[in-house]
């Protein structure tokens, strides 16, 4: 009787290994591990989103560099590893957002599209002649509170308080479980977030080189940061 190659534990995503791992959605994870750092956290008055981003070319425009994406006008992810496909999971979710919105004339939850990614995810694990998506998603909004969610590669789901994914996840939650408190405001948040960045992070942080948005319980819609706005976080 043959038994399985060491080889084909590695190459496919359907076979387990003997201690019960699929290789390839480790090496998923380990994608994302390479990716720039983002920063998702729940405030008492809304959720807050911070994003570093490797801009490796002056020759490259930095506007056409994103790292956060509105999905709904209450609702919005942040990404690390390939970006290529969280678009392809934010344009998935858009249309989730906005079928949700059509069939029941309500606004979708944060959950609800939180999960909807988080399966996709998990079925690019279960079948041959497909990978699963080298990227992890921090996925936030405001039901009747703020929500943060993290999908992994696996299409595992957490909800957090406050979370970090790509290159410093370690050492950027360390400061988080340190600093972060339940009734900080939005604007605490971006100070903690943007401090956290300032020392995990080797390149010297700039309005550039950073994203932040904001979604405000008040208002329940998502807004990007300016650059002029973002400096003055980064000055601080």
């Amino acid at each position: 009787m043959y038994g399985v190659s060491p080889q084909a534990y590695d190459r496919a995503i359907t076979v387990f290994s003997p201690d019960g791992r699929l290789f390839q959605v480790e090496y998923a994870k380990e994608a994302v591990k390479r990716g720039a750092t983002a920063i998702g956290i729940c405030a008492s008055d809304g959720v807050v989103f911070v994003a570093f981003k490797s801009i490796h070319s002056k020759l490259i425009v930095p506007d056409s560099l994103k790292k956060i994406f509105e999905v709904d006008e209450h609702i919005a992810v942040t990404a690390s590893g390939l970006i290529a496909d969280a678009r392809r999971l934010v344009e998935t979710a858009r249309v989730d957002a906005q079928r949700h919105r059509i069939t029941y004339n309500e606004s979708a939850g944060v959950e609800t599209i939180a999960r909807s990614a988080c399966d996709l995810m998990q079925v690019y694990t279960q079948y041959g002649g497909i990978r699963p998506f080298g990227v992890s998603l921090l996925i936030g909004g405001i039901d009747s509170m703020p929500r943060l969610f993290e999908a992994e590669p696996s299409g595992a789901m957490t909800a957090y308080k406050a979370d970090s994914i790509g290159a410093s996840k370690k050492e950027v939650d360390d400061i988080l479980e340190k600093k972060y408190r339940d009734t900080m405001t939005t604007e605490d948040a971006i100070k903690l977030a943007v401090d956290a960045l300032k020392k995990t992070q080797e390149e010297k942080l700039s309005a550039e080189n950073v994203e932040i948005s904001v979604i405000p319980m008040d208002t329940k819609k998502h807004k990007s940061l300016t650059e002029k706005e973002i400096a003055k976080y980064i000055k601080d």
